[in-house]
């Protein structure tokens, strides 16, 4: 049985990962973490999501005693969950998005010393269409203009998407090109004809969308599509509980989750 933590358990994706925990036969869930202040704390996980008492309550901290962590929080969180997690042995999923180059740098530490597994998006197809842009963009070469388009609901709090980002820095690996070389975000006034090699990633804010993720290479000849819609936020959960039995008892280290999907 695989004990298992979740941070940012309230919330819309946390909240799902618990639903998923519960109905896994081999996780049992040990703790519901929050941020300091939030209206749940104190109260029992069940009966806050609406379901039946469990007796674990909503907290701020946990005691080393979960095999996992799945992390759906904000960035400050989840770097302060890493370094504890790192203290404790537990294995660490992030699932947030947003960081910044220094808690990068923190959740990398981590890793040194538990196995640390960070992912912008946890649906296995997100993850096959990061390999799949990568392969189309060496394959179709430098005449083809590429785009990025990311559609999210209106509470998401960072843009471009980590999804977005990780699917330009695959091209960009594939092409032996430097991110901030080539990419830009949006465009404004007269800008004039698109530079040879740009790529661009287009934000948008709708409604309560989950995530729809399009990728567009053409040329003055033909246009080719990979897109990917998420139906439904079980599937980000489904893929963290997935991500959660993979990286118990692996040696520290960073890990991915193509290395959950072996392709």
């Amino acid at each position: 049985m695989v004990k298992v933590a979740v941070n940012g358990a309230c919330g819309r994706m946390g909240s799902k990962v618990v639903a998923n925990v519960w109905k896994d036969k081999e996780l049992q869930l040990v703790a519901a973490l929050e941020r300091g202040g939030h209206p749940l704390l104190g109260q029992d996980i069940g009966s806050a999501l609406g379901e039946k008492e469990c007796g674990i309550k909503v907290a701020r901290e946990f005691d080393g005693s979960a095999d996992v962590l799945i992390d759906f929080s904000e960035p400050a969180s989840s770097v302060e969950k890493a370094t504890h997690c790192a203290s404790v042995g537990t294995a660490l999923i992030i699932c947030t998005t947003g960081h910044s180059l220094e808690q990068t740098s923190k959740i990398k530490e981590a890793a040194h010393q538990v196995p640390c597994l960070i992912s912008p998006n946890m649906s296995l197809g997100v993850n096959l269409i990061f390999q799949l842009a990568a392969q189309v963009a060496k394959a179709l070469g430098d005449d083809y203009d590429i785009e990025i388009v990311e559609t999210h609901h209106r509470f998401k709090k960072d843009a471009p998407s980590g999804t977005a980002l990780k699917i330009a820095q695959e091209i960009c690996r594939a092409r032996n090109k430097k991110l901030e070389d080539v990419v830009i975000y949006g465009r404004e006034g007269l800008v004039g004809e698109r530079p040879h090699g740009e790529i661009g990633i287009h934000a948008l804010r709708v409604g309560d969308t989950v995530g729809d993720h399009k990728v567009i290479f053409g040329n003055l000849g033909e246009t080719v599509e990979l897109v990917h819609s998420a139906h439904s936020r079980d599937t980000f959960a489904a893929g963290a509980v997935k991500a959660a039995k993979f990286i118990v008892n692996k040696p520290p280290g960073l890990y991915e989750m193509k290395d959950v999907i072996k392709v």
